[in-house]
């Protein structure tokens, strides 16, 4: 796509969203949802099917995306960062590495459970399979109530019979380039967050309220 058709398709798709979080910048990759840093190498809208459209639009800026448990991350470099565009399909995840950007896909029909959470420093998107779990970190500054919306808009999708996310194997992984990233052993909470604790196993967690649909739940 020339950079007039990355303008146009970004525009046009930001113009039919009922959100606001769905803004033409961000699709064109001119600029984050709170920053004016290009989130990614390529524009979010590049990586969108020709009949695909964004519900909603979550970034965040060094956190990245989670598979498993929240601490197996892939997070951006250096000033790149992470946009997440939720369709009527999918969610997709993308994280804007030195050398190209990581693609996490999760359709609609592999998800089981969706659920939110928020803290004062992040809020997080999590997203359950058969198989996994996927944590999508958002920018503290997010409202909840866009929260609260794609909790409902993916449930609205889910299956009773969700499948595992396609070649299991590999798919359910957080890839790069093809490829599954191991665990950071050295990822912690690391990011001086207060109002944490260390669980059993050794990770810390933090103090989130956790929601679904509007409505607190048990942590996991």
């Amino acid at each position: 796509m020339t950079d007039s058709d990355v303008a146009e398709r970004a525009f046009v798709l930001a113009e039919m969203a009922s959100d606001d979080s769905v803004t033409m910048s961000v699709l064109a990759g001119r600029e984050g949802r709170f920053s004016q840093q290009a989130p990614l190498n390529d524009p979010p809208v590049t990586y969108l099917e020709e009949t695909e459209a964004p519900v909603y639009v979550l970034t965040n800026g060094k956190r990245g995306i989670g598979r498993g448990i929240k601490s197996n991350t892939i997070a951006p470099d250096g000033d790149f960062r992470t946009v997440v565009l939720v369709t009527g399909r999918r969610t997709l995840c993308l994280v804007g590495q030195s050398d190209g950007d990581a693609v996490v896909t999760v359709p609609h029909e592999s998800v089981a459970a969706v659920r939110y959470s928020t803290g004062f420093r992040k809020h997080r998107l999590v997203l359950q399979t058969p198989e996994s779990a996927y944590h999508c970190w958002v920018h503290r500054k997010t409202e909840e109530a866009v929260l609260d919306g794609i909790t409902e808009f993916v449930s609205e999708h889910m299956v009773e019979r969700p499948e595992p996310v396609e070649d299991d194997g590999a798919m359910s992984r957080v890839m790069y380039r093809g490829r599954p990233v191991a665990r950071d052993p050295t990822d912690g909470s690391g990011d001086g967050s207060s109002g944490s604790a260390e669980s059993a196993d050794g990770e810390t967690e933090e103090e989130f309220t956790v929601t679904y649909r509007g409505q607190p739940v048990e942590r996991d």
